[in-house]
């Protein structure tokens, strides 16, 4: 089993994670990889760094925005240049377990799985332990996804093999979300691969650290991406923030 992985992460000013970040692709024991980044036009060196890696490693392939675009257009861009047959998103402050590659891809070929994912850890913004394990529900329908989007972006696999290349909408943020609905319309379900097999960084000022932010952008999703009436939009926010909250009340 040697099938490609193209690796999608987006960069915006993380030239303090992204040489971990880099360690953790490289400590993968699965070694067939390209790692496809797209620059969102960073000011503080992130680029000048990863040109430099780029010059002594050819599996990566580095691309950069002309002007600040978001993280959709990155990734899309990133798609759109990738080669393998399996597209794996790890976000540049994310780090991934040595395992993980090696595991999910012989998971999904084994029960011939379009799209899966994992549990996984979170660190704070220094890599220090939380303690915090997201463990999620083995598998997902599209009406299940709806309800709370539980696939974490830096443990997501496709496989274009069985879906094509699948975009994400071009939205500031729940992109991510949008690109696994858009597959569980043509799969029945994702699958969840066993084990804890990355770390997700709780950045103390990003947006995504407060999750009842995002939830307006979960309308935005539904109700024009997803083509809900606005009445049906509402129910799956509302539906979204009860779980949250019913997570973090347990």
């Amino acid at each position: 089993m040697n099938y490609l992985v193209s690796i999608i992460t987006p960069t915006f000013n993380d030239i303090k994670y992204i040489e971990d970040t880099y360690k953790s692709i490289c400590s993968q024991q699965y070694k067939n990889w390209e790692w496809v980044i797209t620059d969102d036009f960073s000011s503080d060196g992130t680029f000048e760094l990863l040109e430099e890696i780029s010059k002594k490693d050819s599996r990566i392939s580095l691309f950069r925005n002309h002007v600040n675009l978001g993280a959709a257009v990155s990734r899309n861009n990133s798609i759109k240049f990738s080669k393998g047959r399996f597209i794996a998103f790890l976000d540049a402050d994310d780090l991934w377990e040595k395992g993980k590659l090696e595991k999910q891809i012989e998971f999904m070929v084994s029960n011939n799985i379009a799209l899966s994912y994992s549990d996984y850890s979170v660190i704070d913004d220094d890599g220090k332990e939380l303690s915090i394990i997201r463990q999620v529900p083995n598998y997902v329908t599209y009406d299940l996804l709806l309800r709370e989007n539980i696939i974490g972006c830096l443990t997501a696999v496709y496989d274009v093999e069985k879906v094509g290349k699948v975009y994400m909408p071009p939205i500031r943020k729940r992109q991510d979300f949008g690109l696994w609905l858009n597959i569980l319309r043509d799969v029945n379900k994702a699958y969840k691969c066993e084990g804890v097999l990355a770390k997700y960084r709780l950045r103390s000022k990003s947006v995504s650290s407060n999750k009842f932010v995002l939830l307006r952008y979960n309308f935005e999703l539904f109700y024009k991406y997803e083509r809900m009436p606005a009445y049906k939009a509402s129910y799956y926010v509302l539906s979204n923030m009860w779980r949250k909250i019913k997570r973090i009340t347990e």
